[in-house]
């Protein structure tokens, strides 16, 4: 069986990570279901445990195997369903190394940035060498910096780097966790506002009950 016909199941909650991934799944256009878990509940339940001991959303069934971590998740179907386009172009060396780079920095440095700085958590400065990042207001520098002239985050369109990027500067930016510029709110609102996005966030909003 082609990897492509193999099931799909997205375990998650709709105020989650999951939307991260709901949205690479409409990207890829592919069948999938969705199983909802509450916190605290279903998602500690025997059973769920078995599939992801860490307790949480999202994760994805493809046929038997199992992805966790939202970042690990787009990263796999990306590669997954090459049809949908969402990796770099194949020859493309520098594009490749740009979209590892991305998807590295978001679930390293700028997780860890973001989680220190809602949590308000400040690293002395004699102590910013240790924990690899420096602190926040680099992390967020170095974004800026990157795409003040860009786009997209790697090659020339738009990929599951961009995706996952997006959606961090997007959600954390409505707490006022990361600033809202002009650099960071024009990527982030180009990308959110593909139909694949909009469908995902319509799916979720649903999910929840609300208009």
């Amino acid at each position: 069986m082609q990897q492509s016909e193999l099931p799909l199941i997205l375990y998650t909650h709709p105020m989650s990570r999951g939307r991260v991934v709901r949205w690479m799944l409409e990207e890829i256009g592919c069948v999938y279901e969705t199983k909802l878990l509450e916190y605290g509940t279903s998602m500690k339940a025997p059973e769920f445990l078995a599939i992801n001991p860490m307790g949480k959303v999202p994760v994805l069934k493809h046929g038997e195997a199992v992805v966790t971590e939202t970042i690990a998740i787009c990263t796999y179907l990306a590669q997954a369903f090459p049809a949908a386009l969402l990796t770099p172009d194949q020859d493309d060396h520098h594009a490749w190394a740009d979209y590892y780079r991305w998807l590295f920095f978001a679930a390293g440095p700028l997780e860890a940035a973001i989680t220190d700085k809602s949590l308000g958590i400040q690293i002395p400065e004699e102590r910013q060498r240790s924990v690899g990042y420096g602190n926040f207001e680099q992390v967020i520098s170095v974004i800026e910096s990157t795409l003040k002239h860009k786009k997209v985050i790697a090659g020339n369109r738009f990929s599951s780097a961009d995706l996952v990027l997006s959606s961090y500067l997007s959600f954390y930016s409505q707490f006022g966790i990361i600033p809202a510029n002009s650099i960071i709110s024009d990527y982030f609102t180009l990308h959110k506002n593909r139909p694949a996005a909009i469908r995902a966030e319509q799916i979720d909003v649903a999910l929840l009950g609300k208009p």
